[in-house]
């Protein structure tokens, strides 16, 4: 690695800083390394607006507050990397002649949309042990082959339309004869990242992934007490549910959870112009709840994600809503990352499956089986789940997060699966107000129930 003239002459002095603030010149070039990892260096040179960005990292490195612990980042606020065929790296999208997102999207982003989810578990799969150049020829003749399928099994997953699979068989007279099919091998956090360095995929205040903190590890394991409390379908025009969430918040007024997450519906009947009033006098009897408790009211979060029948601009996700979070959403809590969504996903897919998995008791980890080998939440066809085409990136679980809650009103559920937890905590007043309470210092779920109190 060489630097350029230019930066020795005037950029001496961004060193010196980086060695008062503590910050070893190991460290600044180790930061250097992972900066240029993710753009196209046309050279062996390093330029100066490539160190002076590798030093301002490491100096938040070295310097890391508070502040940085807890953050969420809406789906509209992720930022986009797209996956580059020559560099075989991901680049932002400013480096790209791809237009700046807008909620409207072209056809253009349409085409987009299935590219990207395809170039994604592609480049995954070439990296997979099990498929090695030799299997996946360098250059295939798309759309040249004959198929015949006859199909004596299925591989574990949901199989929708839509999905991308793997078919197994074997190739003669130049006709592929398949008998199986199987999902894209899922590929770990740690996999993912030890390929493509610390891009932050997930965006947020800090400009390289928390996974690469050590002092946010070590903060995420000292705070044995801190958790999150989940629950979905909070119907606040429910007297009986908001009774509970009181007895929630008096269990809890000792020790404040970090963060409650309420998810949607908020409403047990579906929105008309008749439940505007009820809905705002419902959210203000919850805050004069939550005031009871001052202990909660001045140490705890809370978020509140909409649901597929509250009120808003449709059904097509990512939902916005300027007055709550979006349906889909990330927290990055020291250094775990945890996708939020809030739709019943579980259903959509079991009706427009095109096989049934053959045990119904083992539903969930079909489910989530898929949402991790697609690399997406909703992958599905768009007229059963639309999305916004030039936001389709933000609801992509790519590299795989540490956590993902599935608000959704199937059975309350946890799975894990490629290091990743996945939780649905159900519907709180259907499954006699049952939630879920997560443990992030040691990765741990704990089944929870008003019942009788």
């Amino acid at each position: 690695m060489t630097l350029c003239l230019d930066y020795k002459t005037k950029s001496s002095g961004t060193i010196r800083d980086a060695i008062k603030i503590n910050c070893p010149l190991t460290r600044a070039l180790d930061c250097v390394r992972k900066r240029t990892a993710s753009v196209y260096l046309g050279s062996s040179m390093v330029e100066l607006s490539v160190v002076e960005a590798a030093v301002q990292d490491c100096s938040q490195a070295c310097d890391e507050t508070i502040d940085n612990v807890f953050n969420i980042i809406g789906a509209f606020d992720v930022p986009r990397f797209i996956f580059s065929t020559e560099r075989k790296k991901f680049v932002p999208i400013s480096m790209t002649n791809h237009p700046v997102p807008k909620l409207c999207g072209q056809s253009r982003d349409k085409a987009e949309l299935f590219r990207e989810r395809y170039t994604i578990l592609q480049q995954r799969t070439h990296r997979h042990e099990l498929f090695t150049p030799p299997v996946i020829g360098s250059a295939p003749d798309e759309g040249r082959n004959k198929f015949q399928v006859k199909m004596h099994k299925f591989h574990s997953g949901l199989y929708t339309e839509s999905c991308f699979v793997l078919a197994e068989g074997w190739y003669e007279d130049s006709v592929f004869h398949v008998n199986a099919f199987g999902f894209p091998p899922t590929e770990p956090s740690s996999f993912t990242r030890a390929y493509y360095g610390n891009i932050n995929f997930f965006g947020g205040p800090s400009s390289t992934a928390v996974k690469a903190s050590a002092k946010l590890k070590q903060l995420e394991e000292e705070n044995e007490d801190a958790m999150f409390v989940i629950v979905s379908d909070v119907w606040l025009d429910r007297v009986e549910v908001l009774e509970k969430i009181q007895t929630m918040f008096s269990g809890y007024s000792a020790m404040p959870p970090t963060c409650f997450i309420f998810c949607g519906n908020f409403s047990s009947a579906p929105y008309g112009r008749h439940q505007l009033r009820t809905l705002k006098e419902s959210f203000k009897a919850l805050a004069d709840l939550i005031c009871e408790y001052p202990s909660i009211h001045n140490s705890s979060r809370f978020v509140f994600v909409p649901g597929p029948e509250d009120p808003g601009p449709g059904t097509v996700l990512p939902r916005y809503n300027v007055r709550m979070r979006v349906s889909v959403f990330v927290i990055q809590y020291c250094s775990q990352e945890m996708v939020v969504i809030r739709e019943d996903l579980v259903n959509k897919m079991c009706r427009n499956c095109v096989r049934l998995p053959s045990s119904n008791l083992d539903i969930p980890s079909h489910f989530v089986k898929t949402i991790l080998s697609q690399g997406h939440v909703t992958p599905l066809p768009l007229y059963v789940c639309p999305v916004h085409w030039p936001y389709d990136y933000a609801l992509r679980v790519y590299p795989v997060p540490d956590v993902i809650v599935f608000a959704d009103k199937y059975d309350p559920f946890n799975v894990c699966n490629t290091d990743c937890l996945c939780i649905n905590p159900g519907s709180f007043p259907r499954s006699g107000f049952s939630f879920k309470v997560y443990y992030p210092s040691n990765r741990t779920v704990e089944d929870s129930k008003l019942q009788g109190l």
